[in-house]
């Protein structure tokens, strides 16, 4: 469908290393995994039922085996070459931005959180070493469930190794008790990161009905961001979507995981959606979310949209020109030529 490269600016790195090469690291760090068996092991760490999963909470158990996996620097350092160069070879991905919880991979404080960062940016640099087509940048991302303190020390972290490859920040992770989160009470976190010079997604409008649209235009209000992580749920609100078109705020969609989560209920659920936003004016880019855990690759969500009737191929292509545009990895080399 596309001859040239793609953009994908929402993938985890949780979601993004394939299931053998996390075998292989589970083993190579002795680490004492649910099963002996291969095949029973690549279940456990992906998506496997094509029917999805009940909910957010059920992906976060599989999130918490993955990082479990990816907490230490060998671990993090090849996931991270792994992923950059899987998608180049797979999907001819040219600009990719991974995201991870650097927090989540240093086993409560037992492994130094800056030798993790540092790991991460070595993969980045060697991947960059052999596919000089890719432009890639780190994401560090706080979590919903964090204190203030604990978001605050990924932000710092992120400003200093800003010059070596993080190029954003993201929150993400489960509500405290399943209840609607206080997207203000990490403002002052994100006016940090953006008067660094960080760019700013945040996860929010996955789901949580009205409040989770609520939640939209509160972050949209207090937190300016550049990017939304999924947003689907703006769809509801003509105001909000205004908001969103007004601010040029770039929602980052990801069909295929929406339908895993029940995000979006079914196929026509999403082709509205997209349909929605289109002719609403409401810029968005598509993105897997993790393509080995959600077992689909950016080329499937392009055959998916066309398929369902979503998007017509010249929308795609918008699309995928509106990844590289929005990219923090594109601002980050403007600012420097």
């Amino acid at each position: 469908m596309f001859e040239e490269g793609l953009a994908e600016l929402h993938t985890h790195l949780g979601g993004s290393v394939a299931a053998d090469i996390l075998w292989s690291l589970a083993h190579e760090q002795g680490i004492a995994l649910p099963t002996r068996d291969y095949w029973e092991f690549e279940r456990l760490v992906t998506v496997s039922d094509p029917r999805g999963v009940p909910d957010l909470d059920s992906l976060d158990q599989i999130y918490h085996l993955t990082e479990l996996i990816q907490s230490s620097p060998l671990a993090v350092e090849r996931s991270v070459h792994a992923a950059i160069g899987g998608a180049y070879r797979s999907q001819r991905i040219t600009t990719l931005e991974l995201r991870f919880n650097p927090m989540k991979r240093n086993r409560g404080g037992e492994r130094d959180l800056d030798h993790i960062i540092l790991a991460a940016i070595r993969g980045l640099d060697l991947a960059s070493l052999e596919y000089s087509q890719v432009r890639a940048g780190l994401i560090l991302m706080m979590d919903r469930t964090f204190t203030a303190d604990q978001n605050m020390v990924i932000i710092e972290k992120a400003i200093k190794y800003m010059p070596r490859g993080v190029v954003g920040v993201d929150i993400a992770g489960p509500r405290p008790h399943g209840a609607r989160y206080d997207y203000t009470q990490i403002r002052e976190h994100v006016e940090l990161a953006r008067e660094a010079g960080l760019g700013v997604t945040i996860h929010v409008g996955e789901e949580g009905g009205e409040h989770g649209v609520q939640e939209i235009g509160e972050v949209v209000e207090s937190l300016r961001p550049d990017r939304v992580g999924h947003g689907i749920l703006a769809a509801r609100d003509p105001g909000l979507m205004e908001a969103i078109r007004q601010a040029d705020i770039t929602l980052e969609i990801c069909p295929t995981s929406n339908l895993l989560t029940k995000a979006l209920s079914s196929e026509d659920d999403v082709r509205k959606t997209f349909r929605t936003f289109v002719e609403h004016g409401v810029p968005f880019t598509i993105a897997t979310d993790g393509p080995e855990m959600m077992r689909t690759h950016l080329r499937d969500e392009f055959e998916l949209l066309v398929r369902i009737g979503a998007l017509d191929e010249s929308e795609l292509r918008l699309a995928n020109e509106r990844g590289h545009d929005a990219s923090f990895v594109a601002r980050r080399a403007h600012a420097a030529a």
